[in-house]
């Protein structure tokens, strides 16, 4: 194989245009057809390149309003691919009823609303593969969520879940992490929105609103999805004594509240 041509076994030479050189030892090659489109996948078995220790953890908490809130209070938003892209879909699913089938006019239909979609497939996972090396880069643990992303996105918030990603979004930290030598780190969900970070106190009228967090017992205030991520952070580290080193390195940060 050249960065020109590729061999296929019963197949032949096939031109091809490389996007980027590979690397480690090809396994296998798997040709596919996308919206009229050929496409070669290549799967290569590379050596791990673990990355220097940063001596940093972060605990990530996701949402649909703000993507991800990371523990140590950056707010990353959330792009929505699909909602900006709702309108161009709806033309083209009108356009496409209209076609008679069978007929020429509706292939044609039907492969611009599949290229919209697949438009959005690509917007979506260049932005998880960006901010998941992000954080793989710059912390040697990452803690999240244990979600059960397939159930919730069965519920009244499904078209937003599935917009959002967040089962793309963890297996790429996950293989990032493996390949970088890093730790990342799936948590018990439960009650950490409604726990305090501070004193630990949980309830249900700690999380005053969607955004203001106001712990009933000590009076701490917080950003409710920073104060989450400060909780998933904590039950993946190994010790409380380690939790209050963290904590005692961040000062408060609000943001979103209201």
């Amino acid at each position: 194989m050249s960065d020109k041509t590729a061999f296929f076994s019963k197949i032949g030479n096939i031109r091809i245009r490389l996007h980027r050189p590979l690397e480690g030892k090809l396994k296998t090659a798997t040709i596919t057809r996308d919206c009229g489109e050929w496409y070669v996948s290549y799967v290569c078995e590379v050596e791990s390149q673990p990355l220097p220790e940063t001596g940093s953890s972060v605990g990530v908490d996701v949402g649909t309003t703000y993507f991800c809130i990371t523990s140590d209070g950056e707010f990353v938003g959330n792009p929505r691919y699909f909602n900006s892209s709702m309108k161009a879909l709806r033309v083209g699913q009108r356009s496409l009823s209209r076609k008679k089938r069978g007929s020429n006019r509706r292939k044609k239909a039907k492969a611009a609303v599949a290229k919209l979609h697949r438009k959005v497939a690509r917007q979506r996972l260049d932005f998880h593969h960006k901010t998941a090396a992000k954080l793989i880069r710059e912390n040697d643990l990452v803690a999240h969520e244990d979600l059960n992303v397939s159930g919730m996105g069965k519920g009244n918030l499904a078209r937003s879940i599935h917009d959002v990603g967040w089962g793309q979004f963890f297996s790429l930290l996950s293989q990032k992490a493996a390949s970088a030598g890093r730790t990342v780190i799936a948590v018990d969900p439960r009650y950490t929105s409604q726990a305090c970070s501070k004193c630990g106190h949980t309830c249900r009228e700690n999380r005053v609103s969607r955004s203001r967090f106001v712990c009933q017992s000590c009076g701490h205030t917080a950003n409710a999805d920073w104060n989450a991520a400060l909780n998933i952070l904590a039950r993946a580290l190994p010790s409380v004594q380690n939790v209050e080193v963290m904590r005692g390195l961040r000062s408060p940060v609000l943001q979103g509240g209201a």
